[in-house]
This record gives C-alpha cells, structure tokens and sequence, in this order.
C-alpha cells in the first residue's frame, strides 16, 4: 500500500478534456523523506516504511523520543512522522518518495483531522429542537432537557448526547480520484473535499476498495 504525508492547501477547481468544471482538493504531499524501514524478517516482525514530512527547524522542538529514533537511523528532523504497513514500493532509509508515486486516475483514501468548532451545545451540537417558546416558557429555549432516569438507573447513560466539544475528529474520505499530479510543485489535485482546515496535515493513502490501477 502507497501512502504519503500532506498538507491541505485549500481547495479550488480545473477543467477535464471535456470542458466540465472538476472540484478539487489541493494537497501539497513532498517530499516524503523515508525515516525507517521495517521488515518481517527482522526484529520488528512486520513489514512498514515509516515516512517524515515538513523538516523541523530544531530538534529541540521534538519529543525526547523522536529526538532519539531521528539521531538513530540518520534522518532530518521532520514535524509529522507517519508509519504505512505492506508498502508496496522499494525504499531505502533516506530515500524520497515523490507525488509521483499516484498517478491521475489512481484512487486514495484520506485521513484527517475535522475542523474544530469549540465548546458547543446540543442544538449546534447534536441539531435539538431546544425547548417551546411559548406557554410561559422562559430560559430554556436552547437546552437538552431531562437526561436522567430518576432513582431507576440512577445515573446518566453512558453516550448521552450532552453539549461538549465539537470538530477535531479523526475523519476518513475513501474512494476519492486524483485528477492531477503536479511534480514540480508536490501537489496532488484530488476530486472531492477533504477533511480539515487549511494547512492541517493530511496521510493520503492507496484506497483500500479501490486499489491503485482501478480505473471509473
């Protein structure tokens, strides 16, 4: 399985061969330096390549941990490290993986982080109707109601729909077509919207039900 690291640019929209207006995602994917390589035979005991992406200014800005395993196998100290099992592509320590690895037509799965929305309530939230604006209702237009169950359970269920914080959540988009590889610029233009804000990193990955070489 294919895999790099990104950044989502933002989103715009190109024109096919036959004139149609195609929205698109812009992600910015390289280099993908290649930090670690992992085999079955060795004793990690499973196939993986990790990858790094954006190069951190100072090492001292990284965890002990990451200082360590950077200093370890030689690499360049990067702010996102990603590790993808069964890569299908021959790679050794130091190597860069290019855009190039898809190509237009390829399909791919992106994962990401949703937008943050902050501390919200159950209407924002979880769409509650709120309570009735009449009958001498006052004060409690915007609220969830009775969430206990009196003396029988006793307590509040666990999952109740409560207000809380709302976005940030890992999110993935499967099946989405790459429509342009743009190698002198590292961007993938990929079809279709992609979870996040701009500038938040994105893994894009070989789709899982459509593997590379599916074609619509």
């Amino acid at each position: 399985m294919i895999g790099l690291i990104g950044k989502k640019l933002g989103q715009t929209r190109v024109f096919d061969e036959s004139g149609n207006a195609v929205c698109v995602t812009v992600v910015h994917a390289g280099p993908n330096r290649v930090l670690q390589v992992k085999a079955f035979e060795g004793e990690d005991g499973y196939n993986a390549v990790q990858l790094g992406y954006d190069d951190q200014d100072k090492m001292s800005r990284m965890s002990k941990a990451l200082q360590g395993h950077m200093s370890k196998h030689g690499g360049k100290a990067t702010k996102q490290v990603r590790e993808f099992r069964d890569f299908t592509l021959e790679v050794n320590t130091g190597d860069v993986v290019p855009v190039t690895a898809f190509e237009p037509g390829d399909y791919v799965d992106a994962i990401a982080d949703t937008k943050g929305r902050g501390f919200q309530g159950v209407v924002k939230r979880w769409n509650f109707g709120g309570g009735p604006k009449t009958h001498g209702q006052k004060g409690f237009f915007r609220r969830p109601g009775g969430i206990g169950a009196c003396a029988t359970p006793g307590w509040i269920l666990k999952g109740k729909k409560m207000p809380g914080h709302m976005g940030q959540e890992r999110r993935t988009v499967q099946n989405l077509k790459i429509v342009q590889v743009r190698e002198e610029d590292n961007v993938l233009l990929i079809k279709g919207a992609i979870p996040g804000a701009k500038g938040d990193y994105v893994v894009i990955r070989e789709s899982k039900k459509r593997p590379k070489g599916a074609r619509s």
